[in-house]
């Protein structure tokens, strides 16, 4: 078992990097080769098709099904010169990855052989079994039925030999059983709440949409190691394991020269990004060793969630055809940094960012002042949803601990903006705005040129951080759909531009009315945006905090300020079922009260579940492991004190067995402590196993059988350092982490 180890490790240490051909075009010429472009349209449409989709995917006009067949008949003419034989519906159900069932595009002839066909029916609509993922109680095993349906706005793409269709997941009774079908009413109602308050500052906006940039973060593990790991192949972490001499200490990885079997790792999956159009713009190592980030250009919130859950399937299979695996998973190992995915996200219209400052003229930064306080506004009264937003059973293990933001959502917004929204509160009118851009910043050297100094710094403790022209919600888990995030921020924003507006139409008609408030330099509009903005900076100031997260006064202050500090993430989800949350995603059509009901028991099943294999696996590993592996040593040692007894005189023989007696009963009594904490670890399953209730049995899983995995690695890592290196059967971390 021993040599078994040591095999593996060093074949890893022999590996080179796999050779990878460079493409022939530059990655402009050959971005989006395997996307159903609107260039590809043009070609393959009909002119009066063409224009009709155009406008269902610019203006969100309905979909004419009359149309289907033609587009259908496009896609399949492109698709065969690509040799494609199948196609299928793409979508996400609530299991964090993607679902897809191939079909062919055959069907009988009607004279004994068949024909290559394929129709609008087919593109628009395909029936998943809906009882077969994830519902929530809506539908049952026996209620089957369920719908996939075409989603025009996010392009069709190739993979391999399937033509592959993103679509929406509905169940026969119209609830949405996946992320993107409530992600796009969200989107719609923020943009069009957003739309309307534009208007206030210029009248020919049209049309508001949110961007969305991902920064994905990962490690790679050399494959051989990751199959020796049983833990890291069932639940994508390490259940135990002693951290490495050396790890992240030195602050040498982050920024580092990337390795040369990384480098072609990434070279070739940027080159396969790029032809199925995901705009891959950035690439470095992490700051723990063996972590990698990729991010790409920022993109309208759909496709770039839809770009991000294809993003993380390519990442796997490229990783394994270098002999690599990648984890996605928040925090495989303890003691280094876990991983993230950072969602940078902003406003736009065709005129553009509304995040963006300064501008020209006092309505240019007051339009920017506004979407920054409405969106705090929204963050802050829905703070406790946006954290249940980004929860999981493996984020859990990564926010906090120096490393991540902390598990209270609050907004970092920089020196000058919390100025000059402080001036705004207490200002005279006509002294409001000085919104400072960037400055200049000259070093004593002359070969370097001067550097232009944003308007805000950065705060890695901050969970949503405003970082110049857009906000960094920052506490997104690394596995995680990024629709959950942002269905949850972009309804929160889009109730707060609904009041905002409301409040200050009221406002205007009482400013007209009003003579004291005519003052010959600004409209009834300005006064009245200023009034309800002054309004909302007072009652949004609880979320804004500068500080350092980490802080045990921080956790004080927060409570103080009335924001959500619950660190267990089963009771966490209650915030998807508190009234606030049902009438704000009610009212904007987002989801109903059965739809959130149904995706709180998925998600408690789910955390109960995960916590579950660990248990199970981490029980497995101890008795098939690291008993029989310590039990031998200790045998080992034994009988050297038994042979030491016979050779030495009984005063040497004191002096010289002392050490391994010592180390025979460490053995001992921790062999017997793992083997009495796994009875009781099994114990607490069963305990909860029995409960009802999906959400006890999350809270008990939580508060009892995850306490005592941490006093049985606690134990088990004691023995790693204690028994003989030659005979752990485990990779440890200084192999794992260090091998490439």
């Amino acid at each position: 078992m021993a040599n078994l180890r040591f095999q593996v490790v060093e074949e890893a240490f022999k590996k080179k990097p796999l050779e990878v051909a460079a493409p022939a075009e530059r990655p402009s010429e050959f971005f989006a080769k395997y996307v159903f472009t609107r260039a590809k349209m043009y070609k393959y449409l009909q002119r009066d098709v063409y224009e009709k989709m155009i406008d269902v995917m610019d203006n969100g006009a309905p979909l004419d099904r009359s149309i289907a067949d033609a587009v259908a008949k496009g896609m399949k003419q492109w698709a065969d010169e690509n040799g494609v034989t199948h196609y299928t519906h793409w979508f996400q159900p609530l299991t964090e990855g993607t679902a897809e069932k191939h079909d062919a595009f055959i069907e009988h002839d009607g004279k004994g052989g068949m024909i290559e066909e394929f129709s609008g029916k087919l593109l628009v609509q395909q029936e998943p079994d809906a009882s077969s993922f994830p519902s929530g109680g809506i539908r049952a095993t026996f209620e089957a039925r369920g719908y996939s349906a075409w989603d025009p706005t996010s392009p069709v793409f190739i993979i391999d030999d399937t033509l592959c269709i993103p679509t929406i997941f509905i169940s026969y009774t119209g609830e949405a059983l996946d992320y993107k079908a409530p992600l796009k009413r969200a989107l719609r109602a923020v943009g069009e709440a957003a739309t309307a308050v534009a208007q206030y500052f210029d009248p020919k906006v049209k049309k508001v949409i949110t961007n969305l940039g991902w920064e994905q973060e990962y490690f790679l593990v050399d494959e051989s190691l990751y199959s020796a790991r049983p833990d890291l192949m069932l639940t994508g972490r390490t259940l135990m394991g002693h951290d490495s001499a050396k790890n992240q200490q030195m602050d040498d990885h982050y920024f580092g020269i990337i390795p040369d079997r990384v480098q072609a790792f990434m070279k070739d999956l940027e080159v396969q990004a790029l032809e199925l159009g995901i705009p891959c713009k950035t690439r470095h190592n992490e700051v723990a060793p063996n972590q990698f980030e990729l991010a790409p250009i920022f993109e309208e919130t759909n496709l770039a969630i839809d770009h991000n859950m294809l993003f993380m399937s390519l990442l796997k299979k490229v990783a394994r055809k270098h002999g690599f695996r990648a984890l996605l998973h928040e925090k495989p190992f303890d003691g280094i940094n876990g991983s993230g995915k950072h969602n940078n996200w902003s406003l736009s219209t065709d005129t553009g960012i509304l995040l963006h400052a300064p501008g020209k003229t006092p309505e240019q930064n007051l339009r920017f002042v506004t979407f920054i306080v409405e969106t705090l506004m929204g963050v802050y009264r829905h703070n406790g949803l946006l954290k249940a937003s980004i929860m999981s059973a493996t984020n859990a293990h990564r926010l906090g601990a120096n490393e991540a933001p902390p598990a209270i959502i609050s907004s970092f917004l920089g020196k000058q903006v919390s100025e000059l929204l402080d001036h705004i509160e207490k200002a005279d009118k006509d002294d409001l705005f000085a919104v400072a851009g960037k400055k200049k910043m000259e070093l004593d050297i002359p070969e370097i040129p001067e550097l232009l100094i944003d308007n805000t710094d950065r705060n890695r403790t901050s969970p949503f951080a405003f970082t110049g022209n857009r906000f960094e919600f920052r506490a997104v888990g690394s596995e995680a759909n990024c629709a959950s995030a942002m269905i949850a921020l972009n309804a929160a924003v889009a109730e707060a531009l609904v009041d905002f507006k409301k409040r200050v139409d009221q406002r205007i008609i009482e400013v007209s009315e009003n003579a004291e408030f005519t003052d010959g330099k600004h409209s009834a509009t300005f006064h009245a945006i200023i009034d309800v903005l002054r309004e909302d900076i007072r009652t949004c100031k609880p979320i804004h905090f500068d500080g350092n997260g980490y802080s045990d006064e921080w956790v004080q202050e927060a409570t103080r300020r009335g924001l959500d500090v619950e660190t267990s993430c089963p009771v966490i989800f209650d915030r998807y079922l508190d009234e606030d949350t049902v009438k704000m995603f009610e009212s904007l059509g987002v989801m109903n009260r059965k739809e959130l009901e149904a995706r709180n028991e998925v998600k408690w099943e789910t955390y109960t579940k995960k916590i579950q294999i660990e248990a199970r696996v981490l029980g497995d590993l101890t008795m098939n492991h690291i008993i029989p592996v310590a039990t031998h040593y200790q045998t080992s040692l034994a009988k050297n004190v038994e042979v030491m007894h016979k050779i030495f005189s009984p005063e040497d023989y004191d002096q010289f067995t002392t050490r391994n007696i010592k180390i025979i009963r460490e053995i001992a009594e921790r062999t017997q402590t793992i083997e009495t904490m796994v009875e009781e670890l099994v114990e607490a399953r069963k305990v909860a196993n029995r409960m009802n209730s999906e959400r006890s049995k999350a809270i008990a899983y939580h508060d009892t059988v995850e306490p005592k995995m941490q006093e049985i690695r606690y134990h088990i890592d004691k023995l790693e350092l204690t028994v003989a290196d030659e005979l752990w059967t485990l990779p440890k971390y200084r192999e794992l982490l260090f091998i490439r």
